[in-house]
């Protein structure tokens, strides 16, 4: 064979190597090392922060909430004490307790009014004001009433109740009186025995009576203290308990009897209607947490988005050299919806967590307003924090960030192209949608929501317009030719990005005005309410003062040199008809003219108009029979005008009487008021009692030597009322004090974010100038000068709005005369120039650092 011949046809030649197949990296891969180098770098820290600040926020708020409806849930038979409740402030019909036998229910009535408490002489025989509440033998029907033998006792349940000619009490009014377990207690004309100490009151409710301390007796008792009389304000309460079905059907029969009957000044109350109004004081500081929760979120979804596009900006150039390599667009933006996905869990998981500890200081603050333990929270504020981070960062974070897989691979030569561009309308309108949705299905209150997310838009809109409207203003303001270096430099700055600017201003403004109308309401509107009442002002009302006690009682505040008092004749009316209309409460223009409807008033009559009421409407007529002057805002809850004949109800007697007059009446003024004043000096057909009230001498001993003297009357301090409410309110400012940190750090990071927005462009800016000879200080006075400028403004923006917020509540909500705070705008604008330069400097400190060299090199990269 020729071995140089060539090979059979058959035999194929051999192919040549190839390389090992590759796969490409999936995009799993990929946004897991992205987020693993961008962590490193601290790219990602303000976009962690933003997120996990929102999170914390809202879920501090909402685990405080949903422990504190669980609790409401968990103790609403208990609040009730009974499964229903039928309230009144009268004896009601022997029907309503006929219908509870005939369903086999349970049933105990007891009822409750403010009333004077005195020690003995042997004791001091002071006085104190006290809630009043007498019981039957089977009281309560749900709960437990414990009780104690000493002050600090832990409490033991009982079924028991006080026993005749004794009483059970809080332990407050031992330290009140100076009286000890085993002493005597005069309630009215009786001497009872303090027996025990309440520990724990199941159905104590809250609001003004709450506050004072209780004083529990056995309806046996009552009548001998003769301290029921006409004027008294009794509230009745019949309490039933049983099967569901029973209590549900007698539920259904006692609303249809109230609204069929006409029973007026009664309320029915349930476990699904109750409504005590401890809850609904709680439900108001909640509403005030949920609002501040909100701006911080809203504030934190601003930051998150500056601070995306910032990332978005930096990875310009390393995503176009991925798209040289090969990379798919498709790859890339799932890569980096991952990584993004990941951060928004992480920063969920650290807010929920921060918000978990801090929800522990609303219920300490809160403390004195619950007087139980809450129960665990629920999983559900965790979950909705979670979905907060998550939302955060796809609505705001991510479309910027998704514009990097659309970087053409030309950028790697000409880096003029493939910028990032603002964010299409309908993107930024779905997550703008998304979120506000989101935020207004955690909202405590629909109104509250839309009222928080439209403010915060408008105040938004203002800012940005003023503060453009500042920064084409310095640049015509300040002459290149003779103002110094610095300013030069710095006004240059800011007017290069004006946009960059208003933004900045814009965002620490809002922050700045949430604080200052805390502190505006905190002290402005709280002292202008102290500031109402004049330093001679009455801080002791005495009612239920009889006929035949009128001489003596006057002649004993003259004995104690008291020649100015207010004195009037006092009794209790229902008003039943408008122009010879039977009350139709659905017809009543507002919610509160309806509930005023529902009760009794508090009736006087004098021939002289009240010397601290002026008439705005009408003419006062002394002694003309016929006629009333009504309260102007009464008249508008209750659509009434001049010349329309209201029907009272007077000890069952119908009594009617034309609109004469309308008065203004300062209710801050601590005087004697009424809703509705007769200008004659003498209505003989009516029973009345009479009301005083003064201002009490230092004297000690006076109280408790007048209702000593007097003991069915009840004679109200009110300064120590006062001091109460005022402690209940503090404890609610501080709760929402504490929440307000974080509207300001939400501030300060978008703040934050902005000035590392322009961070780039201001190292390539400084880096030229310090190459072309400028010193060091002169470009740390020019960033001074920037941050400060932006700073001042901001916060005079903020004191002019939150000034602004301040006087409409003052004139429409709190209803004082407002006197506005002169230091507010300097405060203001030196506050927002402070936190400028604070964040400025943490943000900016390093790009003066920078040498040139590196960053002209970077800058030609």
């Amino acid at each position: 064979m020729n071995p140089q011949a060539p090979a059979p046809a058959s035999e194929p030649l051999p192919k040549p190597a190839q390389p090992p197949a590759t796969r490409p990296a999936s995009f799993w891969a990929i946004g897991w090392r992205a987020l693993r180098r961008d962590a490193r770098a601290g790219e990602l820290h303000l976009l962690l922060l933003a997120v996990a600040l929102a999170v914390s926020a809202l879920t501090a708020v909402g685990f405080f909430a949903d422990r504190l409806q669980q609790g409401l849930q968990r103790d609403a038979r208990h609040l009730l004490g009974g499964d229903a409740v039928v309230r009144s402030d009268q004896p009601l019909p022997a029907a309503f307790v006929q219908q509870a036998q005939a369903l086999g229910l349970e049933l105990t009535q007891h009822l409750g009014f403010p009333t004077m408490a005195r020690a003995d002489d042997a004791q001091g025989g002071a006085a104190r004001l006290v809630a009043l509440k007498a019981v039957q033998d089977n009281y309560p029907l749900r709960g437990q009433l414990l009780v104690g033998l000493a002050p600090g006792d832990a409490g033991q349940a009982t079924t028991e109740v006080p026993r005749p000619g004794t009483v059970w009490v809080d332990p407050a009014l031992l330290a009140g009186l100076g009286v000890q377990v085993g002493q005597a207690l005069w309630l009215g004309d009786s001497r009872l025995t303090i027996e025990r100490l309440i520990v724990l009151e199941p159905d104590r409710g809250g609001g003004f009576m709450s506050l004072q301390p209780r004083v529990l007796l056995h309806q046996s008792d009552l009548t001998a203290t003769g301290l029921l009389q006409p004027a008294s304000r009794v509230s009745y309460r019949l309490v039933l308990a049983g099967p569901d079905a029973a209590v549900q059907q007698y539920t259904a029969w006692a609303q249809t009897e109230l609204e069929r009957s006409g029973v007026r000044g009664a309320q029915l109350e349930s476990f699904e209607a109750g409504r005590p109004e401890l809850q609904q004081t709680l439900e108001r500081a909640e509403q005030f947490l949920g609002l501040v929760a909100l701006l911080a979120a809203l504030l934190c979804a601003v930051a998150v988005s500056i601070a995306a596009r910032v990332y978005a900006t930096r990875h310009l150039d390393s995503c176009a050299m991925l798209r040289v390599l090969g990379l798919s667009q498709a790859t890339m933006a799932r890569a980096y919806a991952l990584s993004f996905v990941l951060v928004g869990l992480l920063a969920g998981v650290i807010g929920v967590l921060l918000g978990y500890l801090l929800h522990h200081g609303f219920v300490l603050l809160l403390a004195e307003l619950l007087r139980a333990e809450l129960p665990p929270p629920s999983a559900w504020p965790a979950l909705f924090g979670l979905g907060v981070g998550l939302t955060l960062m796809l609505a705001f974070g991510l479309p910027p960030v998704l514009q990097l897989a659309q970087v053409p691979p030309l950028r790697v030569i000409r880096r003029e192209v493939g910028g990032i561009k603002p964010a299409s309308l309908g993107v930024l309108l779905l997550g703008g949608l998304g979120f506000a949705a989101l935020l207004l299905a955690v909202s405590p209150d629909l109104r509250l929501g839309l009222i928080a997310l439209g403010g915060v838009a408008l105040a938004a809109a203002l800012f940005a317009a003023a503060s453009f409207g500042a920064v084409r203003l310095l640049r015509r303001w300040v002459n290149e030719a003779t103002a110094p270096t610095w300013l030069r430099l710095a006004t240059r700055q800011i007017a290069a990005r004006p946009a960059y600017a208003v933004l900045q201003i814009s965002a620490l403004a809002i922050g700045l005005m949430a604080l200052l109308l805390l502190v505006l309401l905190r002290t402005d509107l709280i002292s202008s309410w102290q500031q109402a009442t004049p330093p001679d002002a009455p801080n002791r009302f005495a009612i239920n003062i009889q006929p035949d006690q009128a001489e003596a009682f006057q002649a004993s505040l003259r004995a104690q040199g008291l020649e100015r008092f207010d004195w009037y004749p006092m009794f209790r009316g229902r008003l039943v008809a408008i122009n010879d209309q039977p009350i139709d409460l659905a017809a009543l223009p507002t919610d509160r003219g309806r509930r005023l409807a529902e009760r009794e008033f508090n009736l006087s009559h004098s021939a002289q108009p009240p010397s601290h009421n002026a008439i705005v409407a009408g003419r006062w007529q002394p002694e003309e029979p016929g006629s009333i002057s009504v309260e102007d805002g009464l008249a508008e809850d209750l659509g009434l005008q001049l010349g329309d004949r209201l029907t009272f109800e007077i000890a069952g007697v119908p009594v009617q009487a034309r609109i004469s007059s309308l008065r203004e009446v300062d209710w801050s003024s601590m005087r004697a008021n009424f809703f509705v004043l007769f200008p004659v000096s003498q209505l003989p057909e009516v029973p009345v009692t009479y009301l005083s009230a003064f201002r009490a001498p230092v004297a000690a001993g006076f109280d408790a030597e007048l209702v000593r003297d007097y003991p069915n009357i009840t004679l109200i301090d009110l300064s120590a009322t006062l001091a109460q409410l005022q402690q209940v309110l503090a404890q609610v400012s501080r709760a929402v004090e504490f929440l307000f940190a974080f509207a300001l750090a939400a501030g300060l990071v978008v703040l934050f974010a902005a000035i590392g927005a322009t961070r780039a462009e201001r190292e390539r800016e400084y880096a030229i100038l310090r190459a072309l000879g400028a010193q060091t200080a002169l470009l740390r006075r020019v960033q001074r000068a920037e941050l400060a400028g932006i700073g001042l403004l901001a916060g005079l923006l903020a004191a002019l709005a939150a000034l602004a917020i301040n006087w409409a509540l003052a004139r429409w909500v709190f209803g004082f005369d407002w006197t506005p705070a002169l230091w507010t705008p300097a405060a203001g604008a030196l506050a927002g120039a402070a936190l400028a330069l604070a964040a400025g400097w943490a943000g900016l400190r390093a790009v003066l650092r920078t040498p040139v060299v590196q960053t002209l090199r970077a800058a030609a990269q």
